[in-house]
């Protein structure tokens, strides 16, 4: 697969160390295009530069904050229809620690409504954490990364790209799951410090 992640943060990091594991074509994009080229050097096989530069590929990974998400689809509509897009992010009032989205909807749903023209939207990798994605494993075990979307043919494709990295990807149906999703991860991030596991916790799925 071709792959572009836009943002070179710490899940850009991430989710672009399996890409690479998998052996797929990546394309890292950044507003800032010298810490985008940085990571992807970093990174080994991969491309970085500017978020004005071209968007290729089969499925594009918004690694950013759910606020930024919509601007981005926004101003770069034309480059992303027909495309799989990722949305990775968690709806979180870091204030109140409580979700953004009204009752009955969620940030992927919300996100969902701005999408350009013949794009799909899957809710993917927002259960793990940087971490955990770049070290591949929690306690030895493969990490679980759970794809939502409304066309399981795309939610299967992304389930099959967190698995070529060597995680467990897997399609869990319809768009609106990922509000159960989201909801997991709240409540994964306020026992951080509980549980004292330093962000390198994981929501798995046991036999």
């Amino acid at each position: 697969m071709d792959v572009t992640i836009i943002g070179a943060g710490n899940m850009g990091r991430g989710i672009g160390t399996r890409v690479v594991a998998g052996k797929h074509a990546l394309t890292i994009l950044d507003k800032d295009g010298g810490k985008a080229e940085q990571l992807a050097k970093e990174l080994g096989g991969a491309i970085g530069g500017a978020l004005l530069n071209t968007i290729k590929g089969d499925i594009v990974i918004f690694a950013l904050p759910y606020a930024a998400i919509p601007a981005v689809i926004k101003e770069q509509s034309e480059q992303l229809a027909g495309k799989i897009l990722v949305d990775i992010s968690n709806p979180v009032d870091f204030k109140t620690f409580e979700l953004i989205p009204p009752p009955g909807s969620s940030g992927a749903e919300e996100i969902a409504e701005s999408l350009p023209p013949n794009a799909t939207l899957v809710k993917a990798f927002n259960t793990t954490f940087a971490g955990t994605l770049v070290k591949g494993d929690v306690d030895g075990k493969k990490l679980d990364v759970y794809c939502a979307s409304d066309s399981a043919e795309a939610g299967e494709a992304v389930a099959r790209l967190a698995a070529d990295g060597g995680l467990r990807g897997l399609y869990v149906g319809p768009l609106k799951h990922a509000r159960a999703l989201e909801g997991f991860q709240l409540l994964q991030m306020t026992l951080q410090e509980k549980l004292g596991t330093n962000w390198m916790s994981a929501i798995k799925i046991l036999p």
